[in-house]
């Protein structure tokens, strides 16, 4: 069987925050800088995702369908995208249409809520995601990518729960030991949930050495990574490299030459005796090497690729506790408005733009501080849960609250279904 090469595709942007000052507080509803949010995405789209998307296309057109990929698209950025640059959407219809291109399962808001204790939050969202994946391009993910690569043992146990078949992560040293990256491997304690790792390695050679002159491999072609990944030990299956897809243009500037390594390698994988393929279709043809327990969250973060990056600090901590707090409650709630807000707040970016230790986020921050993020951010949730407290007091607790509601929205259906029988009825005296 042929050497498999897996390319991952994430798309996300997060709803960035205005400065938002504590006298807001309780007077101001609307959090979001619509200006930088749109400036910033239709950017990345100019630059990025227009130009790389379409390649794939042509290359997808011209291998007949043997060029294939995944693409892991955040809700949050797929109403980006209806918002700012509805082009992207024919595009992605094209290449969903093509059979050669899969979608990937994700939280809605490319958030933390795995690393919640109850995993409810976390459910809700990845069903919110697979609707909206539905919604616009009628189709079901069977493979899940989480935010940044999280994962762990609890993870497995609701991602099985929900019906995924494999979950894609990363490929953490510490949780390999000997063992190589390019195999399938299976949860521990969901041996049916295949596991698919990210190569790191082959990875960071595009999404950071690509345009790094002091890099002794300096400048990377296709055909020398193509070599590479052919070298690889012979019983090694599948190659995963998975990274943001504004590395094709933003990361790495087109001037790099980074569009036209892209358009060659598909020759350079084939002439080397490899295929591509999307996690589904690797997961239908290999078995699964070993079982892996990984008891303590991994992600694709630092040297350690741990969870540090999000929840590292007391400040961080603290944001998260309050949003864990309060998930329940606000759940609860059919104020779109309220549910859409509570979406964007829990992106991921928040808790990186609090980091003291995680580079990325220095460089790409639009706060002075990791306080600035902090107090930013509080300042905003502050107001969020005034909203939340109005509509449903903290005085009545979840169960009770839970209870109404249900009792509310059965005594409407029950109403509902009356006033149709009534309508049904006057039809009947009216035939008469």
């Amino acid at each position: 069987m042929k050497k498999k090469v897996c390319f991952v595709f994430q798309l996300h942007q997060p709803f960035r925050l205005k400065r938002y000052r504590f006298f807001d507080i309780g007077n101001d509803h609307y959090y979001f800088d619509d200006f930088q949010n749109e400036e910033i995405f239709t950017k990345c789209a100019r630059e990025s995702y227009l130009p790389a998307l379409k390649l794939f296309l042509d290359l997808v057109r011209e291998t007949k369908g043997e060029y294939r990929f995944a693409l892991a698209i955040s809700g949050v950025v797929l109403e980006q995208i209806e918002l700012y640059a509805p082009e992207l959407i024919d595009v992605l219809v094209e290449l969903v249409g093509t059979g050669s291109v899969e979608l990937l399962g994700e939280t809605y808001a490319h958030s933390i809520a795995s690393l919640y204790e109850e995993k409810a939050e976390f459910k809700t969202q990845v069903k919110a995601h697979a609707n909206k994946l539905n919604s616009m391009f009628g189709v079901k993910p069977k493979v899940f990518r989480n935010s940044d690569l999280i994962f762990d043992d609890s993870i497995a146990i609701s991602l099985k729960e929900l019906g995924f078949k494999g979950v894609i992560t990363e490929g953490a040293k510490h949780v390999l030991g000997w063992k190589s990256p390019n195999h399938l491997y299976a949860s521990s304690l969901e041996p049916h949930l295949k596991l698919q790792l990210r190569n790191a390695r082959f990875t960071d050679d595009i999404a950071k050495n690509f345009n790094r002159y002091d890099w002794s491999e300096f400048p990377l072609t296709a055909d020398k990574y193509a070599k590479w990944l052919s070298e690889t030990p012979e019983d090694d299956q599948l190659i995963t490299i998975d990274m943001s897809l504004d590395v094709l243009g933003v990361g790495q500037p087109a001037q790099t030459g980074i569009f036209d390594f892209f358009r060659a390698l598909p020759k350079y994988i084939v002439k080397a005796g490899m295929e591509f393929t999307t996690p589904s279709a690797a997961m239908e043809q290999l078995n699964s090497k070993d079982l892996l327990d990984i008891p303590e969250p991994i992600s694709w973060s630092e040297e350690e690729k741990n969870t540090l990056s999000w929840l590292g600090n007391d400040l961080q901590k603290e944001a998260f506790s309050k949003l864990e707090k309060w998930a329940e409650r606000t759940r609860l709630s059919r104020d779109r408005r309220l549910i859409q807000d509570w979406h964007y707040l829990q992106s991921s970016d928040h808790f990186l733009y609090m980091s003291t230790q995680n580079e990325d986020a220095w460089r790409y921050t639009p706060y002075e501080s990791a306080y600035s993020a902090f107090s930013n951010y509080m300042n905003v949730l502050s107001d969020f849960l005034l909203r939340v407290e109005a509509e449903y007091p903290s005085s009545i607790e979840n169960e009770e609250l839970n209870a109404l509601l249900t009792t509310i929205q059965n005594q409407g259906d029950e109403i509902q279904k009356l006033q149709e029988e009534i309508k049904e009825l006057k039809e009947q005296k009216k035939r008469k």
